[in-house]
């Protein structure tokens, strides 16, 4: 008798509603536990520390920064590049994979959704700092104005601004309509009367009727539809500030999809990183499984892949062309003065994640744990590569520098990292990480049935007689 494998329960134990809501809504009740106030005493604390350096800069100028007049961009816009490729991955995993219909999107999507926009808002700051005249910034803004000045139209730059914002704004949407029925819910288990009337609010008045359970799936989809492009086209309006300029090194057609590729596999590491901690703290072992990670892991061992062959093909095309300037930057790359962060690079992009192609790695916690974080350095380093390398020497050696970052510099990008860490932390206390209506619209065929069909099975061949 053929027998059709099994998929992995995404729903670990025989749940029940009840069950689903008391353990996702715990974390929202009751009072903070120790290891959530310490992590939020830090991440705050090293949030203050890089808004005084932010006060500093614009007290000071944009002088504090290590910046000169060969390298313009330094670990500002690398910044600016590595946290929009991290808000990358919760669009993709809340709107591709709804519209494809993935299952093990539940377990995860909900704090990818609030990761995008943590990470966007961190990623937003560094064009505003470093504008210099940070009071002036409306000057972005396209309105009738009685100075006559309007925005450059034809800038990267200010596609930046549209893209990111339109980007947000979806974002911001997408995860509150799913954030809906999940308030009702907390709404009808809250007992103190100030939290039962603050989730009421944000509820909307939800009743869960079917009408309603029709329009909010009607809304998701339409989000998700508009939500789709937008993963590839902000990243690819990002890599326009660099592949429009004729900087050896940027000027190239291959950055979009490159640069896209890229910001999944990062977003996808920091979800990783992020929901491995938060199913430990807060005892979501059975709805964030091995096969959750697992199924991550795959989506980065193909995105993985597709930054390493991006990376050979500007290899190959640097000789291939014939330009010297284009050559001597990518050789410049390797075996310059920031080797160093070339090969830090390559290894944690390229080689480390072919790791995963083992299975018992790609299902293991702890490697998967130390690997998003490898990768994410790497990513960094990636952006601080084509940033600062191809910047420091250009076409007059007379005027090639190298540049080391300020204490300024380093503490801004530490306090955004306290920034988002503080961001997330407030969300897992005040919402629930993961998607309690979505989870239980699994739990038949992601849970009982299989147990059910694993026990039919286990009887059937411990009595190979009764098999036809």
């Amino acid at each position: 008798m053929f027998v059709s494998p099994l998929r992995e329960p995404l729903i670990n134990g025989s749940k029940d509603y009840h069950q689903i809501t008391d353990d996702i809504a715990r974390g929202t009740e009751g009072r903070p536990t120790l290891p959530w106030l310490l992590g939020l005493g830090l991440s705050s604390t090293i949030m203050l520390m890089g808004f005084l350096m932010i006060g500093l800069t614009i007290w000071y100028g944009i002088g504090t920064w290590n910046l000169n007049r060969t390298i313009g961009w330094g670990w500002d816009i690398t910044n600016f590049v590595w946290w929009i490729g991290i808000g990358h991955a919760g669009t993709l995993i809340s709107a591709i994979l709804l519209l494809f219909r993935q299952k093990w999107r539940t377990g995860v999507n909900r704090a990818a959704e609030a990761m995008t926009i943590f990470a966007v808002a961190c990623a937003g700051l560094y064009p505003l700092i470093h504008m210099g005249r940070i009071w002036l910034m409306f000057y972005i803004m396209p309105y009738p104005s009685i100075r006559g000045v309007w925005p450059n139209f034809d800038s990267p730059l200010l596609w930046d601004v549209f893209a990111i914002s339109t980007y947000l704004t979806v974002s911001l949407l997408f995860w509150y309509i799913g954030l809906v029925p999940d308030f009702a819910t907390l709404r009808d288990r809250s007992k103190a009367k100030i939290r039962k009337a603050i989730y009421g609010t944000l509820s909307f008045g939800w009743k869960g009727s079917s009408k309603q359970w029709q329009r909010f799936e009607a809304i998701s989809l339409v989000l998700a539809g508009l939500a789709t492009p937008l993963v590839l086209s902000v990243h690819s309006i990002v890599s326009f500030d660099f592949a429009t300029s004729v900087i050896p090194g940027w000027h190239t057609t291959i950055f979009p999809p490159y640069f896209v590729s890229g910001a999944i596999f990062s977003g996808f590491a920091m979800v990783l990183t992020l929901m491995i901690i938060t199913r430990k703290v807060l005892h979501l072992e059975d709805y964030i499984t091995k096969a959750h990670i697992e199924s991550m892991n795959k989506v980065i061992i193909l995105t993985g892949s597709i930054v390493g062959v991006a990376y050979i093909t500007e290899l190959f095309m640097a000789w291939y062309s014939g330009n010297i300037y284009e050559q001597y930057a990518f050789m410049n790359r390797a075996m310059g003065p920031y080797a160093w962060a070339y090969w830090i690079m390559m290894t944690a992009n390229v080689v480390s994640p072919q790791l995963l192609w083992f299975k018992k790695l790609r299902r293991s916690f702890y490697f998967t744990f130390f690997l998003s974080i490898i990768i994410n350095i790497g990513m960094w380093f990636e952006r601080f590569v084509i940033i600062v390398t191809s910047l420091h020497r250009d076409f007059l050696p007379s005027s090639w520098s190298y540049y080391v970052p300020t204490l300024a510099e380093v503490g801004i990008y530490v306090g955004t990292l306290g920034l988002f860490f503080t961001l997330f932390l407030l969300f897992a206390r005040t919402f629930p990480v993961i998607a309690i209506a979505e989870v239980k619209s699994i739990l038949k065929t992601a849970g009982n049935q299989v147990i059910e069909k694993m026990h039919k099975q286990e009887m059937e061949s411990e009595n190979p007689a009764t098999v036809e």
